[in-house]
């Protein structure tokens, strides 16, 4: 057995569709919500609850989708197949929801963001099994998913740069988050087949194919896999919850709305640099004790924030510029972990199920980020927070909108690292185990 990652260039169109899958993620869940809250007569409560809804579809569409990943055969492989074929979905249902009729309601925003939910989880879920098997190793998979995680920062600059450049104070026209549309329904086709047709398929060692039942009986016996997924949860919960209510921290508590689009772009160009800084520490430290320190400092660095007030912004320049450095962490080390837990499950089932694993983890990924929208939001409501950004807000508002901003998040992620400080699945049992996966081939 070989730790050796695949060659850089590889690695590169391998990592090129995150980038308008990127591009996607991120407006959905920050820009998207205040955009239809400001010019479609929708409260954020409303919002909230459309979006809880479409996780729950996910918790049917996912594991769904995770078993057809690991069963659809084609002579391009089951991964590259199944993955370019969802592209056109994901790629109409981003256009449509990005670029809004002037009289979108409630109906399309729900229709259309299941289908965009349907179409990124079909598209995703392969992209993520395909890479887990692309590298074998405990730190070639560091370096795959850098790799990975690093174009999806990228798509992310670029999801923060256009919707500010083209404007968000209008709904009529081409206006920034039509942008994006445009960008998404161009870029992810033409990024899927560079991948497809530059990257290889994986060598699937699966030994046996077991039925769905029988496959999540093994899933559920498996003890780190279910540690991990737990401890993601909590930390994807606690930087969710921020990332919900940005908008609206730095343009009502800081009452500096044009810093808006400037900040999200040094925090999210922050995180590319700690992607390599991220791979280095997972070198020295192993991989889930770089994610632990990684998530304490954050703890530390972030509770800053809720001792910011108005104008305060070089301090909160500050924190972005730290924090969007651990991020790099939380991107970049938890996939690498993941693929690692299901070499444990292959080894006892004797079938190679990414797929469904990692199907497991999107909806975690989702439900979080449903969790915390459907929890802050209606608790701002609730403290008379206005969602129109132009309004004035009493101070009761803005004290739940700090208070949720930044206290909220270190309980979940303090609970993370207490679950995560003595992983069992270090370097040197990853490669009994990595051995054992490619000895029963």
């Amino acid at each position: 057995m070989t730790d050796q990652a695949p060659a850089s260039a590889r690695l590169a169109f391998y990592a090129l569709p995150a980038i308008p899958m990127a591009a996607i993620a991120l407006p959905f869940y920050i820009v998207l919500p205040t955009f239809y809250a400001d010019h479609f007569a929708m409260s954020l409560a409303t919002i909230g609850a459309v979006l809880l809804g479409i996780r729950l579809i996910d918790a049917v569409t996912d594991p769904l989708f995770g078993w057809l990943s690991d069963r659809v055969r084609s002579r391009f492989g089951r991964r590259r197949f199944f993955f370019l074929i969802s592209t056109p979905l994901t790629a109409l249902a981003a256009f449509m929801l990005f670029w809004p009729p002037q009289d979108a309601g409630v109906g399309y925003l729900a229709f259309w963001g299941v289908a965009l939910s349907i179409g990124a989880t079909w598209s995703l879920l392969p992209y993520t099994a395909w890479g887990a098997e692309l590298a074998t190793g405990y730190q070639a998979r560091v370096k795959l998913s850098a790799w990975r995680e690093g174009a999806t920062l990228v798509g992310s600059l670029i999801a923060i740069t256009l919707p500010f450049v083209g404007g968000l104070d209008t709904a009529v026209g081409f206006h920034g988050l039509a942008w994006i549309a445009v960008f998404i329904a161009v870029a992810l086709p033409l990024a899927g087949l560079l991948a497809v047709a530059n990257v290889p398929e994986p060598v699937d060692f699966s030994r046996r194919k077991l039925s769905l039942r029988e496959g999540f009986r093994h899933l559920r016996a498996n003890g780190p896999f279910l540690r991990l997924a737990s401890a993601f949860l909590l930390n994807s919960f606690a930087n969710a919850i921020p990332a919900s209510l940005f908008i609206y921290f730095v343009g009502q508590r800081l009452g500096a709305p044009a810093m808006q689009g400037p900040l999200l772009f040094t925090y999210f160009l922050c995180a590319i640099a700690g992607v390599p800084l991220a791979v280095a520490t997972a070198k020295r430290l192993g991989k889930h004790r770089a994610w632990c320190f990684a998530m304490m400092l954050a703890c530390a660095v972030f509770s800053v924030a809720g001792f910011l007030g108005e104008g305060d912004v070089l301090a909160f320049t500050v924190v972005c510029v730290v924090t969007g450095l651990l991020l790099g962490f939380d991107l970049t080390l938890p996939p690498a972990i993941q693929a690692d837990v299901i070499d444990n499950d292959t080894v006892s089932s004797g079938e190679q199920r990414s797929g469904l694993y990692f199907a497991a983890w999107s909806f975690i990924t989702k439900l979080a980020v449903a969790l915390s929208a459907g929890a802050v939001f209606p608790l701002l409501d609730l403290a008379g927070f206005i969602g129109d950004q132009t309004a004035t807000q009493t101070p009761e508002a803005l004290t739940t909108l700090t208070a949720l901003y930044a206290f909220l998040p270190i309980l979940p992620k303090l609970a993370a690292i207490a679950l995560m400080w003595n992983f069992s699945l270090d370097e040197a049992a990853h490669q009994r185990l990595r051995s054992s996966v490619e000895g029963k081939t």
